[in-house]
Formats: structure tokens, C-alpha cells, sequence
């Protein structure tokens, strides 16, 4: 059975210095009550990604879950669709998370045709892949790679091809970052955190989670050669893309 969650309780004492976040096995233990807790619209996001793969999946067809965490994605991916319909490949960098998100893999959908692997996705290979998915991964990687990154996962879509993006933004509008960063901290605090548990994991995720606006985000997909690119959901200053290969002439 997967071991229990646990609350998120990582900033509640002060610190003289607060070290750069990790997903270490602290983060694993909590992580299902931090997101809730941090990130708002999380959970429908999770559930409409499993519903777009139902609809733009074909059958036989390949799945890439990139930042996988503990398998959200794709857990909500096979609620949708039978094990015969697809195979899927789901990565993450850190040791901790593929090890939690393999045991709730067995435990809930033994049946499914899913790997699920340590790795860095910047420098993996990839499957000719009906459908990508990067769930809150991309703002993890230096901003300069982020290009590049695209256009592998771009050349790795076949044709009609459909990749999920989603992120933490950031507004070129003053008044609108402001107005939606100040609105994200009343989430927090209206979901239990303090302002010193706020303050210190800001100061933790300052260096190591850098945001784009969505504005970037459509440029980097469209100049990767994707098309229809259309953000689908917005909640505060967290938002989902959708982006398509073009069909083939």
C-alpha cells in the first residue's frame, strides 16, 4: 500500500538560512497537502488531463507524464482510458517521488502498461508520443533550456500530436502581478499557512523555480513548430496550455 501523506509542516519553525527547495523525501512525505493547500485549481487540472487524453489519445497510442511527481497526471490518465488503450513513460529527477508515485501506481492501476523511471528530461530520449504532458515541470528548468526543451518534445509529437503545459505565471501588467500575487498569499493563508511559512518557502523557491508569463509560453510553443496553442485554464496566477502538432500534408 502507498505510505500515508502527511500535513505540510516544512516551514513552520524559523530559520537562520533557508536551503534552495528540494523534492526530497520531506516534500514527498507532504506533497499531496502542500499542492492542495498551494496551488489553486490543482485538482481539475489533474482531471481534465486524463479527460483530454480520452479525447485526442488514439488507441495503441504513447504517453509522456514529464515531472511526473508522485503520478497525478497519470493515475487521472488511467481512470480514463483501459489498459490495453496505451502505453505510458513517466519521469521525474528526483528518486523519492518515482519511488511513492510506483507504489500508488501498483496499488491502483497494477493493470496498466506504465514505466515509470528516474531521469533528467532535458536529456532523455524520447517515444514518438501522441500525447506530452508537463505539469508544473518546465518552471523547474534554467530558463535558457527551456527552448530547447520544447523543441525536442515538439519533434518527439507525432503528427496531431498534443502537448499539456502548465505553470505558475507571471503578468507583464505591474498591477495584475501584484493583484494576483497578493490573492495567491490569501489563498495560502486561507488554506492554513502563515506568513512566515509563506515568507520562507519563497525564500526557498526563489533561485529554483523561475516563472514565465503566458505571453512566453505561447511564443517558446509556436516557435517549436506547435499550433492551436490555447491556454485553457486560468486560476489566479496558475494556468494549463494546450499546444497541437500539425497533421501531417
Amino acid at each position: 500500500m502507498p505510505e500515508p501523506s502527511y500535513r505540510d509542516a516544512l516551514f513552520t519553525t524559523p530559520l537562520d538560512e533557508v536551503a534552495s527547495f528540494s523534492f526530497d523525501e520531506q516534500v514527498v512525505q507532504c506533497f499531496p497537502d502542500m499542492i492542495r493547500r498551494s496551488v489553486p485549481g490543482y485538482g481539475q487540472i489533474i482531471g481534465m488531463i486524463g479527460v483530454v487524453a480520452k479525447r485526442f489519445v488514439p488507441e495503441g497510442g504513447h504517453i509522456h507524464d514529464l515531472g511526473c511527481s508522485l503520478g497525478a497526471c497519470t493515475l487521472a490518465i488511467c481512470q480514463q482510458l483501459p489498459p490495453e488503450a496505451f502505453t505510458l513513460d513517466a519521469i521525474d529527477l528526483s528518486p523519492a517521488m518515482i519511488a511513492r508515485a510506483r507504489d500508488t501506481l501498483a496499488s491502483h492501476h497494477p493493470m496498466h502498461r506504465v514505466q515509470l523511471r528516474e531521469g533528467d528530461i532535458r536529456y532523455i530520449d524520447y517515444a514518438p508520443s501522441d500525447m506530452i504532458v508537463l505539469n508544473f515541470t518546465l518552471q523547474f528548468l534554467p530558463p535558457e533550456e527551456r527552448d530547447a526543451v520544447i523543441a525536442r518534445l515538439a519533434e518527439a509529437l507525432k503528427p496531431g500530436g498534443v502537448l499539456v503545459l502548465s505553470e505558475k505565471v507571471r503578468f507583464d501588467n505591474e498591477d495584475a502581478e501584484r493583484l494576483l500575487f497578493d490573492l495567491h498569499h490569501d489563498f495560502k493563508r486561507a488554506n492554513g499557512y502563515s506568513d512566515m511559512e509563506i515568507s520562507q518557502k519563497r525564500s526557498a523557491l526563489e533561485d529554483v523555480m523561475i516563472t514565465d508569463s503566458i505571453s512566453t509560453h505561447i511564443d517558446r510553443l509556436e516557435r517549436a513548430g506547435l499550433v492551436s496553442v490555447t491556454p485553457w485554464f486560468q486560476h489566479l496566477n496558475f494556468a494549463s496550455l494546450l499546444a497541437f502538432k500539425p497533421e501531417a500534408a
